[in-house]
């Protein structure tokens, strides 16, 4: 694995370097605290120092909405749109966003291949970089280092004179050919730490959640949550989705759009003869935290939540996934201890 450094000073003209080579997204500021992925058009407008991006890389892969196919009931034909890799640099991204997209490639290559993510995923190349947990990360806790490089084809660690440059593979070789760098001979910075922690493992936490499934904290939760969505719409490992027809008013033709759904709505559940299989917003609560600790947990081994804090970042009513799950481990420790 090569090692070099990045000086500060020279950032700006690594993204230049980069532009030559392919599409550029980066982290941008949107708003006094808000960053978001964009293509980069202007390299000082990239933020490498950023908490968070308000929605993920995911995007890029699995856009919001997208079109699956266009239909003509006149000739009875139906044609479906070209998709295209996206073939890009995705720079900046924290290892727990690599992390997500290991996981939605699970999940839309097991069974029945998802060709329009596939396909997009082609070419995707990334730059991973630290960050400085704040109140919200709690990735070491899923198993997940700020430094962690897994899923990076090159990986800037910050230092107080610019970036540690770890080259991973040969796409990320590829990608710094023609740019010199000195060799790296600096130490490491210190290791930086989390304030926010779930205190089990996660083969514990299926055995907890199993006992769980009436525990009084969904109906609690249910009480202030708003059923919004906006957990479903941020989390990098969400990847439900609903399909609709649009019909022409002549009714002779149409598309067929797939568009981001959650299962924190109501309409989600929601089937024919207009049942809904998961009214309470308290089953719909402890559905989304089975789902991240528990459905895919057990057949994968891996939590499917990735620790990046944004579902509670963004919650209007405050309601934070860490403080349920620990509220359901510190519950089963001391029903263990009574009955023990």
């Amino acid at each position: 694995m090569a090692q070099s450094f990045l000086e500060q000073a020279r950032v700006l003209d690594f993204i230049v370097h980069l532009q030559t080579r392919h599409t550029v997204y980066a982290p941008h500021r949107r708003g006094q605290r808000s960053f978001a992925f964009e293509k980069t058009s202007d390299p000082a407008a990239v933020e490498l120092d950023y908490p968070r991006v308000l929605g993920s890389v995911k995007k890029y892969f699995l856009p919001p909405r997208e079109t699956l196919m266009d239909f003509d009931l006149k000739t009875d034909t139906a044609t479906a749109p070209q998709v295209e890799p996206v073939n890009a640099v995705f720079l900046g991204v924290h290892s727990y966003d690599l992390a997500a997209v290991k996981r939605l490639d699970h999940n839309f290559l097991t069974g029945k291949p998802e060709r329009n993510y596939l396909v997009r995923r082609q070419g995707a190349r990334f730059i991973g970089v630290s960050y400085v947990p704040d109140k919200f990360h709690f990735a070491g806790s899923v198993g997940i280092d700020p430094y962690d490089m897994t899923g990076s084809d090159v990986f800037l660690t910050r230092h107080p004179d610019g970036w540690i440059v770890d080259v991973l593979t040969g796409e990320g070789a590829a990608l710094l050919q023609g740019f010199a760098l000195p060799p790296h001979a600096l130490p490491k910075p210190k290791r930086e730490h989390f304030t926010q922690h779930i205190y089990v493992p996660q083969d514990s936490l299926g055995r907890i959640l199993e006992a769980s499934y009436d525990h009084p904290v969904w109906n609690e939760t249910a009480r202030s949550c708003l059923s919004c969505g906006t957990c479903n719409l941020v989390c990098p490992t969400c990847y439900c989705f609903n399909v609709e027809d649009q019909v022409a008013v002549t009714g002779d033709s149409g598309s067929r759009e797939r568009s981001w759904d959650g299962c924190m709505l109501r309409g989600f559940t929601e089937v024919a003869g207009g049942e809904v299989f998961r009214e309470k917003s308290a089953a719909r609560q402890r559905h989304r935290i089975y789902r991240k600790f528990k459905y895919l947990s057990d057949a994968t081994g891996q939590p499917w939540c990735v620790g990046c804090g944004r579902c509670t970042a963004a919650c209007t009513a405050g309601i934070s996934i860490v403080d349920i799950v620990n509220r359901l481990i510190r519950d089963a420790e001391r029903e263990e201890k009574i009955t023990a």
